[in-house]
């Protein structure tokens, strides 16, 4: 198994069809090494039966994974040990990704001969208010280099291929289930550890945020959301610092 797909999702039936019908529509790329991990993070298996109906004639092994625990890091870490892959990819059940996604996010991996890749995110945002909808589809995407190459800093999981050797059992940490920034963490420890990042604007994906996100009131409250991740990493460093924590 070369590469393992993993699909996170809660309660959003749509926008997982959607994310899964991208994904074995993949081309450029052996399925016979592929497969798809379906974690849901519902209290209940409630996309069970989805699954289950995405998978028939699916090119590839789909794998449905209910983690009930709440919260990202811990269906993130459900999937991770579930995956049988050599490289782990992660794509977001809002986002759509176009058939030569996973082929260019491995050809960039071997030119650049790095760990852990990037891809940009293009949001689309057709229910936000005319006057909102430019800076809400800015807010939900993922700008970064016009060109491939090595980066110096990360991004988030949604749209990135990872070495699985990097990650050991439980990668994420389950004290950020609810605060965010569980990726963040990871990738910042990655960092220091000597983890080469790269990035591939051919690897792009699209998003689609719920209708009730597409709001300014939303995107401000998760603006101050993200902060909180960073900040406590801030705060719990000795001594702390406290430069980061006030940016």
């Amino acid at each position: 198994m070369r590469v393992s797909i993993i699909i996170p999702t809660q309660r959003r039936p749509a926008g997982l069809a959607t994310a899964v019908g991208s994904v074995l529509a993949q081309a450029g790329v052996d399925p016979a090494g592929l497969e798809l991990i379906i974690a849901d993070n519902d209290a209940v298996p409630s996309a069970k039966a989805l699954a289950a109906s995405l998978a028939k004639d699916a090119p590839f092994p789909v794998v449905y994974l209910h983690e009930p625990a709440p919260g990202v890091a811990s269906v993130r870490n459900a999937a991770v040990a579930k995956a049988r892959g050599g490289w782990i990819a992660f794509l977001d059940d809002d986002q759509e990704a176009p058939a030569g996604w996973l082929a260019a996010l491995l050809a960039a991996q071997e030119r650049l001969g790095t760990d852990v890749v990037f891809g940009p995110v293009k949001a689309r945002a057709p229910e936000a208010p005319a006057a909102h909808r430019p800076y809400l589809e800015w807010f939900f995407s993922r700008e970064g280099p016009a060109q491939e190459g090595v980066l110096d800093g990360y991004y988030g999981c949604g749209d990135s291929l990872m070495r699985r050797s990097l990650l050991g059992e439980r990668p994420f940490s389950m004290e950020r289930n609810f605060i965010g920034g569980e990726d963040d963490l990871l990738f910042g420890t990655l960092q220091r550890a000597g983890t080469r990042f790269g990035w591939s604007p051919q690897a792009f994906v699209y998003e689609d945020p719920l209708p009730e996100r597409q709001t300014l009131s939303y995107a401000l409250a998760r603006a101050f959301a993200y902060g909180q991740g960073p900040s406590e990493h801030c705060a719990a460093q000795s001594p702390p610092d406290h430069l980061g924590l006030a940016r």
